[in-house]
């Protein structure tokens, strides 16, 4: 049986107006480094985002998710971030920052199954319907 890993993750958040501090949540970043995982999963609810700020481009808060889900993956094309060991990435990604995307603060816990602790992550932190 195989025990519990330790993980870390963060929730990504899209902050339209940064100077207003509001925002909704649209991924989650989780790390497992025992198993040399960085995964993301990301969606954004559009009528929510523009809720906010109406004249915010749905398509540059998408197109930036990507570019996470890019760099964790370590794709081809994610630049020199996607190119780190997984812990460095997972950090850079979570660097604080004053941006249309922010991570939340860093939170751990124990998983068996780090991709059922993702879908469960989102469902919760992210998924409104």
């Amino acid at each position: 049986m195989h025990t519990a890993d330790l993980y870390d993750y963060a929730i990504l958040r899209a902050v339209p107006r940064v100077e207003r501090e509001e925002f909704i949540n649209v991924g989650v970043l989780l790390s497992c480094p025992t198993r040399r995982l960085l995964l993301a999963r990301v969606g954004v609810d559009a009528a929510r985002l523009r809720a906010l700020d109406p004249s915010v481009d749905v398509e540059l808060v998408e197109r930036q998710l990507q570019a996470i889900v890019a760099i964790c993956e370590g794709r081809p094309g994610s630049g020199p971030i996607g190119e780190l060991p997984i812990r460095a990435r997972f950090h850079w990604l979570t660097a604080k920052r004053s941006a249309l995307i922010q991570p939340s603060p860093v939170h751990t816990g124990r998983c068996g199954d780090p991709l059922h602790t993702l879908d469960r992550l989102f469902d919760r932190m992210v998924r409104t319907g």
